[in-house]
């Protein structure tokens, strides 16, 4: 099957796609015939080799969630998995594929009207997007501030806010027109990417996909007792000292935290996806896609990626 790797970290063209064996599935497992690959912010981190000091190698093949349909199950999976289209979590990586070999225990069926594409698009963003705001405790009635909104998890913590009942959820994002479709997903403040405009003067919640060094400064926009949560490293690594800013500002009782998925436990991440799931298909939550490339052509998703021009998600098909 076609896969494609990480040959060399840096820039896109350190991708290639290479040929490696069909697995099989193992005991408690499922082999997926893949129709959708998710490109997502950390695939590009990744890739630059950024997180190499947290295990990541050369030859590393990205993508962490695929959609298709069970073609074979192996020892102690239920059968009644073959055929069934589903949305799957590959872990750090291994989703750039045309087949993909996941234990059955992370993988979450599809409802019959949800486009494999849109299964990607929302799939782990908005699981995500849902546990970030429930770690800075967000409640109805609060400000919500997203940091680098144009991107798929910010598409979903948008929409999650203030279908969350949010007084206010400002974004900053680089261009007007990026602007206006965030309002149309539920933002109701456009800010540019240092996050001044006509917005709420602070925020009880700031979202942040991007950190980077300027991370610290937008702890000045938080309310007292806000709190902002880290989901994201799309502009590298914050200061090392960016600490200091809270102490700072220690009157004022802020709070950062940082969030991984890794941390939430499986079952709770499944259900919290197929409601999503069912959410999208009733029309109530709106899945992004920006384009859709094949897997070949992961060089140029990449490129798109590094290069500030997608919003929503680009999905890659086999």
């Amino acid at each position: 099957m076609r896969a494609v790797e990480i040959r060399a970290f840096g820039g896109p063209e350190g991708l290639a796609v290479i040929d490696l064996p069909t697995p099989v599935p193992a005991a408690g497992e499922v082999l997926i015939s893949v129709e959708a690959i998710g490109v997502g912010g950390v695939d590009t981190v990744i890739r630059s080799g950024t997180l190499s000091g947290f295990g990541f190698r050369e030859g590393h093949v990205p993508g962490n969630e695929v959609a298709g349909t069970v073609t074979s199950a192996g020892d102690g999976v239920d059968p009644s998995w073959i055929g069934r289209r589903v949305w799957a979590f590959t872990g750090e990586g291994g989703g750039y594929v045309e087949h993909a070999a996941v234990p059955v225990e992370r993988i979450v069926p599809l409802p019959g009207n949800l486009a494999t594409t849109d299964a990607v698009a929302l799939g782990t963003s908005g699981v995500v997007a849902h546990f970030a705001l429930a770690r800075a405790r967000f409640a109805p009635g609060e400000s919500v501030l997203v940091r680098g909104a144009a991107g798929s998890i910010g598409i979903m913590t948008v929409q999650l806010a203030a279908a969350g009942g949010a007084s206010a959820v400002a974004v900053t994002t680089s261009s007007a027109e990026r602007g206006e479709r965030l309002r149309e997903l539920g933002a109701t403040h456009v800010l540019d990417r240092s996050g001044d405009g006509d917005g709420p003067a602070g925020h009880d919640v700031i979202i942040d996909i991007v950190s980077g060094v300027d991370m610290p400064s937008f702890f000045d926009r938080l309310e007292p007792n806000g709190r902002l949560v880290a989901v994201g490293v799309v502009a590298g690594m914050p200061p090392a000292d960016f600490g200091t800013k809270l102490i700072a500002a220690f009157r004022k009782s802020l709070s950062f935290s940082a969030l991984s998925a890794d941390t939430v436990p499986r079952p709770d991440q499944r259900a919290v996806g197929a409601a999503q799931f069912e959410a999208a298909a009733r029309g109530e939550l709106r899945p992004v896609v920006h384009e859709l490339l094949p897997l070949e052509k992961a060089v140029l998703a990449h490129r798109k990626m590094d290069d500030g021009e997608v919003f929503g998600r680009i999905v890659l098909t086999p």
